[in-house]
Order: structure tokens, then sequence, then C-alpha cells
């Protein structure tokens, strides 16, 4: 329900000063109690997350073109973006408080509404409603399957995973020879944006960015493929590229927050 391991932590030591201080002879069911205990405890530091972010993103940001092994984010909740999926991770984190518990409870962990609707101190019609909201925002449009826009999505992932695994002459491949990058002032902490020219610039801005990589993943961006970049599901970079039938003729790198939210991202 977090995406974070240390924000877990937090919850289940919260729990445990609860059952602590409770009186276990009122309580007929303590795996049930405990599961409430910790769902509310996590709808709570999700709704204080939406109000004020109190983990700082701008390495991930002002970094962008060069980044360094010292800020990486810690392994054990990285092991953990990879095992739920990033990109599902960034999606969860644009739901609201009670469309996240509510989907990652019934969907992914199967409890019933009625369960869920206790936890919440809701009707379960309206848990199942939130739900429904969930998993429509998370499945997204349908979008145009056409074969061409199949090829630029497969463009968009070959160029994350030549910048992954250091394949310039890949990179080279996918991008056109005039090909231009244009990166928000957030993304690069520069006083104004920055434009690269031409694609062995390009290819090498690209490389200079692998050890971010990866907590990239492939997504729709306003229904078009593109990268978004989010550590621990945070949204902090989205990755946009146009083209000339599959090669790619132009990258905008956007980290301005303001623009973030008014992407709408969904997983393809």
């Amino acid at each position: 329900m977090l995406g974070s391991a240390t924000e877990a932590d937090d919850a289940v030591q919260e729990a445990w000063l609860r059952y602590d201080r409770a009186d276990l002879a009122q309580v007929r069911n303590l795996p049930a109690w405990l599961t409430t205990v910790v769902t509310r405890v996590c709808l709570n530091l999700l709704r204080a997350r939406r109000t004020r972010r109190e983990e700082s993103l701008e390495s991930f940001t002002t970094d962008w073109l060069g980044a360094a092994d010292h800020d990486r984010v810690p392994q054990e909740e990285a092991e953990l973006a990879d095992s739920i999926g990033l990109a599902l991770l960034v999606v969860l984190d644009r739901l609201s408080p009670a469309e996240r518990v509510a989907f990652v409870l019934h969907d992914m962990f199967d409890v019933a509404f009625g369960d869920i609707a206790h936890m919440m101190e809701r009707d379960p019609a309206a848990v199942r409603q939130l739900a429904s909201r969930a998993r429509a925002k998370i499945r997204g449009g349908t979008g145009t399957k056409t074969a061409d826009a199949a090829r630029r999505r497969q463009a968009v992932e070959a160029y994350l995973t030549a910048t992954r695994t250091g394949d310039f002459e890949a990179l080279l491949r996918l991008l056109d020879p005039q090909v231009e990058l244009r990166a928000d002032p957030e993304a690069t902490g520069a006083a104004g944006p920055l434009t690269l020219q031409g694609a062995l610039v390009v290819a090498k801005s690209a490389l200079a960015s692998a050890p971010r990589a990866r907590f990239t993943a492939p997504a729709l961006v306003d229904g078009r493929p593109a990268l978004v970049m989010a550590p621990l599901g945070r949204l902090c970079v989205v990755i946009r590229f146009t083209f000339a039938d599959s090669t790619i003729t132009a990258i905008d790198v956007t980290a301005a927050p303001s623009r973030l939210r008014a992407f709408e991202i969904t997983l393809d």
C-alpha cells in the first residue's frame, strides 16, 4: 500500500504501539484487528504524503544528466519497487489514498469489500466504487493499437534498455542524426531550460543518466509511449518522445511539479 520500506516499518511500529496499549480481552479476532489497525495507519500515512512531500526528490531531478552513485535509493526500497513493478507504483501514487487502499486490498490481496469497508469505516458500496475508479485509472484508455504505435513503444523500451546497459551503438540506431533533447530547469538544476542537439550528444547524455534508469519505466503519458522516472513510485521526471516512423527525433524531459501533475499517466 505504501511503496516504501521505511514507511512500512513506521506503520508496523505504530501498529505495535497500539497493540501494546490495547485491551486485548476485548479483541475477538486478533489477525483481523491487526489488519484493520495497519490499514488505517497506512491510510493516514498516504493522506499525510499528499499534503506534505517530506522526501526530497531533488537529487533525482537535478542530477538527471549526470547522475552520481552516492545518493541512490536504499537497496531494500529499490527491491520493493522492482518486486511490485515500478510503472504500477507510479500509477498507484496518482490515486487518492482511499482508492489506493481499496484497490490494493481487494485486487492485490483479495480482501472482501465488506472487510475493507470496516477497516476504512465506509459503506461496502462506496469501497467497491473506490476500487472501480482505481482500476479504471490504472488501466487507462484503450488507445489506438496500430502497428506504428507498437513500433514506437518498442523504440521507447529499447531506448531504456540501451541506457541501462550502456549500449551506445543501440542508442545511435534509435536516434535521428539531428535529434533534439529539451529539458526544463527542474530536470537539470540550471537557471534555464537545456537543449542538446545531435545523436552523439544526446546518446552521451542518456548514458550519463544510467544510474537513474533503474527507477525508470515505460508508460503511456497522455496516451503516447514515454518513460517515467519514479523512485519509490514518486513521480519526479517524465520523458516524452517525438518520432518520425520509429526513429526518435525529439526528447522532452519534464520535472516541474506543476507540469507533472497535469500529465495523464497509465499502464500500457
